[in-house]
């Protein structure tokens, strides 16, 4: 774990408070409603294993129980972000049911790590930004696009190269990709598994925005502190969860009946009195509700069949 205060910019290390969890494959900080996730096998170009992903399911668990916490940012360390799956076992890689057995399954069926870490992160209540340092290959890649806003370093290179190993696209990426860039743009860099740069990631929309190397984490910083500096922790919970459960709806009466339910549920609550006087006063707002008890009693509503 890191305790180096350049190292972490100035972040508390996680030795400085027992409340902060342990992980094995990831240094973790929290700085003013900021957590940082820095994956920190940069010797293996933070190459995804088993390890990594239980932390992964574990950092959300976490960070949604925190109402410290206000919005998660991802990186990785050295020249990668996250190079795809660790292949140390050769052609034996993806033999699941040789390294797995059936301890990883449902109804016969293998489950894919990189798939539930994705579905993890979109029942995220806290907003989860990237901050791409370098390679992103693979899973490195397709972990991020149920990730809310993505930031790249122009060192960074992005590949979905599962045809040139053999495998298929994985982690859920056969339904955020064409979602996130198109169709024509997702099925292109399936079908060529190339590895291309930060310029094109940009243009085709899978990314937010561009940084060089030394200013990717302050804008990822500045992001999020945005968020956690002007805005209200369930307004913001709620507002994650109705975009990306609605994008896909039907008709748009199934998003109006679940807006409705929001607007009527949080017009009562003290968040929102604060939030019209600090306006009228010119004055910052503290928003007293807490996303781990606060938060609104329809919620979730995707189980309810009045919803749909």
């Amino acid at each position: 774990m890191c305790h180096d205060k350049k190292q972490t910019g100035g972040l508390r290390p996680m030795s400085a408070s027992p409340k902060l969890p342990e992980f094995r494959t990831l240094d973790y900080a929290v700085e003013d409603g900021v957590a940082i996730a820095t994956f920190n096998r940069p010797e293996k170009m933070n190459t995804f294993t088993s390890a990594m992903m239980y932390d992964l399911l574990h950092l959300f668990d976490v960070t949604d129980a925190d109402d410290d916490v206000r919005a998660v940012i991802v990186t990785g360390s050295g020249r990668a972000f996250c190079a795809g799956a660790d292949l140390d076992s050769g052609g034996d890689t993806f033999d699941f049911d040789r390294h797995a057995g059936r301890k990883n399954q449902i109804a016969g069926v293998h489950r894919d790590g990189g798939g539930q870490v994705t579905l993890r992160i979109y029942d995220s209540l806290k907003p989860v930004i990237s901050a791409v340092n370098g390679a992103a290959v693979g899973v490195g890649a397709t972990m991020q696009l149920a990730m809310d806003i993505r930031l790249a370093s122009t060192a960074a290179r992005f590949g979905f190269v599962f045809a040139r190993r053999g495998i298929t696209p994985e982690a859920c990426s056969s339904w955020f990709l064409p979602r996130l860039v198109g169709m024509q743009t997702a099925l292109e860099w399936v079908y060529t598994g190339r590895v291309f740069g930060a310029d094109e990631a940009l243009s085709r929309g899978l990314v937010r925005s561009l940084h060089e190397p030394d200013d990717l984490m302050p804008a990822a910083r500045a992001l999020a502190r945005e968020i956690a500096d002007n805005t209200a922790p369930v307004s913001v919970a709620l507002a994650r969860q109705m975009m990306w459960r609605l994008h896909t709806a039907d008709h748009p009466m199934e998003a109006h009946r679940v807006d409705s339910r929001a607007i009527v549920s949080r017009g009562k609550t003290e968040d929102v009195t604060e939030g019209v006087t600090a306006f009228l006063e010119k004055r910052p707002a503290a928003f007293p509700a807490k996303v781990s008890t606060d938060m609104p009693d329809f919620y979730p509503w995707w189980p309810d069949p009045r919803f749909r």
